[in-house]
């Protein structure tokens, strides 16, 4: 059996061997990396789901065409070949942020610009976890979005321009019930307070908990739309989460949420803090399912 394989692979060399270059070999391995980072990018997400249905139907047409179910062959095939423009309005949200991905590729994923020291991020992030840790104690709803490399102007637009420093006092003060920027999501941007009374996208994942209410939906809606860090503490209950590329880590503490926050925003190589917090949230975040 060896030898039939050796001599037929001899042949194919023989008679074929002139026509293989090796930029082929290269365009190959360029078209299944890129095949690789695609399925790795939607296993995380709700499309994926799609993708099985999908790969589902195209199982059934290949199938009718042998069977010769010519009537069904006809309807899935017409179907897939219109079903391409449905594809991009319904992956719309995750194509965004795969372009957004390759647009910011060689961007590193820093909170703040490039100019800011390490002290400064961290006081950032500092002065937000002991914001939201009063806010939990007293049951205060907020919800603070940080800007990453994902320009969010819809957003800020959309609400109140503050552009002032970041403090724990501003932050509490701004989410005081019934005062006029309590009721949205304040943005910040290069390391100060943007804009307050933000409105968010929400989410339109079907299988959030259903005691989620709009603050948490927004927060998570606003992660998947894109590469955005939002912290949400609840008002029912005063729980502290953070939402990130659609995932939402529950019950924070402020010590957590500082680490974590420290891990997401700064380059690892800058953040001289303990990493065993960053990193317990890190897979926390890997392991929580979406609720």
């Amino acid at each position: 059996m060896f030898a039939q394989f050796a001599e037929t692979i001899q042949y194919y060399i023989s008679n074929y061997g002139s026509y293989f270059r090796l930029q082929d070999v290269f365009d190959i391995l360029i078209v299944a990396y890129i095949f690789y980072k695609v399925i790795g990018f939607i296993r995380e997400t709700r499309a994926m789901q799609l993708v099985k249905g999908i790969g589902f139907l195209v199982v059934i047409m290949l199938v009718s065409e042998w069977l010769e179910f010519y009537t069904i062959n006809y309807i899935l095939r017409n179907t897939l070949q219109v079903g391409v423009l449905a594809l991009v309005v319904i992956f719309q949200p995750e194509l965004r942020r795969v372009l957004e991905k390759v647009g910011t590729a060689t961007i590193r994923n820093n909170l703040l610009s490039k100019t800011m020291e390490p002290t400064e991020i961290k006081n950032v992030c500092d002065e937000v976890s002991r914001a939201c840790s009063n806010m939990s104690s007293t049951k205060t709803g907020c919800l603070v979005v940080f800007e990453r490399t994902s320009k969010l102007g819809d957003i800020v637009n959309s609400g109140v321009k503050i552009d002032s420093v970041v403090s724990e006092g501003l932050l509490v003060n701004i989410f005081v019930p019934n005062t006029p920027l309590h009721d949205g999501a304040v943005v910040i941007r290069d390391g100060r307070v943007h804009s307050a009374a933000c409105v968010l996208p929400l989410t339109q994942n079907p299988n959030l908990d259903s005691e989620l209410g709009t603050r948490h939906r927004a927060g998570i809606g606003m992660s998947e739309n894109s590469d955005a860090v939002v912290v949400i503490v609840s008002e029912e209950t005063g729980k502290i989460s953070l939402a990130v590329t659609g995932k939402l880590t529950r019950n924070l503490t402020e010590e957590s949420l500082r680490k974590a926050l420290r891990k997401l925003m700064m380059p690892e190589e800058e953040d001289n803090t303990p990493k065993t917090g960053a990193r317990k949230f890190m897979e926390r975040k890997k392991a929580s399912v979406k609720k």
